[in-house]
């Protein structure tokens, strides 16, 4: 019997040749010049590699490609948030225990960094970034730009999300304890069943969003925009 450690190493390879033939089908849809797409399959294994410096180095190559070749900007903000979502999964107890000795932190907060200050314009529409269920405590967000991302039962707990904009996201059951939101722009967002408790929404602008169920216990509401918010049955105290 194959050990453990061998199996998740044959998991996780599987899973990088999965998504190496989905970014390849995407690019077969672009044409532009090859080199920059055998460079984007290249990348892959630099960006899934047990280095640190080699993720943070393919990182940075993938935001400065995006730049230069803004017809490759989709296709990199979807590896990014790929990428995201496999290192930072919401894991239980016990598998935290497990992982607890993989710190990829520095990676994960590298990568969210750049999908956060990503050129919104050439996002192509009816397109949105997925982070759903990633798991991005404590994560540095300030002023990051996530405009209707889908962040749906996403772990954001102490996250510094000052100035964000998350106008029209969808937060529905994120668990956004401890959360600093002062000044957010989280107009029209959907936060159905988050969990709130805790967070500083100073100033923060919730006009028009949907709180139902939401937890808003020993949250500081501080000149916060509530005008047209859905309260029902959200919870203000204990």
């Amino acid at each position: 019997m194959l050990k453990l450690s061998v199996l998740i190493q044959n998991a996780s390879f599987k899973k990088i040749i999965l998504w190496m033939l989905e970014i390849r089908e995407r690019l077969k849809h672009t044409q532009q010049n090859n080199s920059y797409q055998q460079y984007l399959m290249n990348v892959i294994p630099r960006l899934e590699n047990n280095s640190i410096e080699t993720s943070l180095s393919a990182i940075n190559d993938l935001e400065h490609l995006a730049k230069i070749q803004p017809q490759y900007h989709w296709v990199i903000m979807d590896m990014l948030t790929h990428f995201v979502r496999n290192k930072s999964p919401i894991l239980s107890p016990e598998e935290l225990m497990i992982n607890s000795s993989t710190n990829i932190q520095e990676v994960i907060q590298a990568a969210i960094t750049v999908i956060g200050r990503r050129d919104i314009t050439k996002d192509p529409e009816n397109e949105q970034i997925d982070l759903s269920y990633a798991n991005l405590i404590g994560v540095n967000l300030s002023g990051a730009n996530l405009a209707q991302t889908n962040l749906y039962q996403a772990n954001l707990s102490n996250a510094n999300l000052a100035g964000v904009n998350l106008e029209g996201a969808i937060l529905c059951a994120a668990n956004l304890t401890g959360a600093n939101l002062n000044l957010a722009n989280l107009s029209g967002a959907i936060l159905s069943a988050a969990n709130l408790s805790g967070a500083n929404l100073s100033g923060a602008n919730l006009h028009r969003a949907n709180l139902y169920l939401a937890s808003l216990q020993n949250a500081i509401l501080n000149d916060t925009m509530l005008d047209g918010a859905n309260l029902r049955e959200t919870k203000f105290s204990f």
